[in-house]
Order: structure tokens, then C-alpha cells, then sequence
């Protein structure tokens, strides 16, 4: 078993956890790459690029730069002429799954016309994928 590769620590603003996560994830744009890797199966930058959200090029290329950076997403090549890459979460990336599905859980809740995901998404939660 490999061992978990902590995010590294240099940047942060206080010891807070929430505020550090937030520092990773608490934009708009990077938690819908997350998701679209984690339910979606999209694995390149392309079909990343085809969400519903349309997520600007610029911006997706720096958000996959920094999960890659914070070891929460892998990123192999597939193709070398050109080259072209692969995106995959990684266990630390995966361990996002139950947050992830409380998150669409709220939403469904709270917000009037959010689109249910299939029962099986939900039931999942507690299984790790």
C-alpha cells in the first residue's frame, strides 16, 4: 500500500482546515472538474472541456495544473505525437467521493430544480470507489 502523499503546507494562510481546503477547491470551476472525473468518467482535457458549464480553457488548464500540483488528481500521457494526457483522481482524489455526494445532497434539498443523480450515485457514499 503506497503511502498517502500529504498536500504540501507552504502557502498557508492560517492552520484552519477549511480555510486551507477552500484555498484548493473553493472556486467555482474546481470542484465541477473533480466531479466530472469522479461521476462523469471523463479522463481528458477535452471531454473535460465538453461540460454543461463550459469552463474557459485557460482556467481548466489551471485548475488540472493545480489538483495535479496538490496530488489530488494524476496526470499521465496517453498520446505522444502530440503529446496529449490522461486525468485520473488519486486515492487523495477519490477520498473527495463522500464530500462530493453531501454536496449534491444539500443541493437537492435547498435548491429548487438541481437534477437528481441516480439512487445508486447516493448509495454509494459510504463505498469507496
Amino acid at each position: 500500500m503506497k503511502k498517502q502523499k500529504n498536500i504540501p503546507c507552504g502557502h498557508m494562510r492560517s492552520v484552519c482546515p477549511m480555510s486551507n481546503v477552500l484555498d484548493i477547491l473553493g472556486d467555482k470551476w474546481t470542484l465541477l472538474v473533480v466531479r466530472d472525473l469522479l461521476f462523469l468518467n471523463k479522463r481528458t482535457y477535452s471531454e473535460l472541456q465538453d461540460s454543461a458549464e463550459h469552463i474557459p480553457t485557460n482556467i481548466l488548464a489551471d485548475r488540472l495544473k493545480r489538483l495535479t500540483q496538490a496530488g489530488i488528481v494524476n496526470k499521465q500521457p496517453y498520446q505522444q505525437n502530440p503529446v496529449r494526457y490522461e486525468y485520473t483522481l488519486t486515492d487523495m482524489g477519490l477520498e473527495l467521493k463522500p464530500v462530493m455526494i453531501e454536496i449534491i445532497r444539500w443541493g437537492n434539498a435547498h435548491i429548487p430544480g438541481t437534477a437528481k443523480p441516480p439512487a445508486a450515485l447516493l448509495n454509494g457514499a459510504a463505498k469507496k470507489t
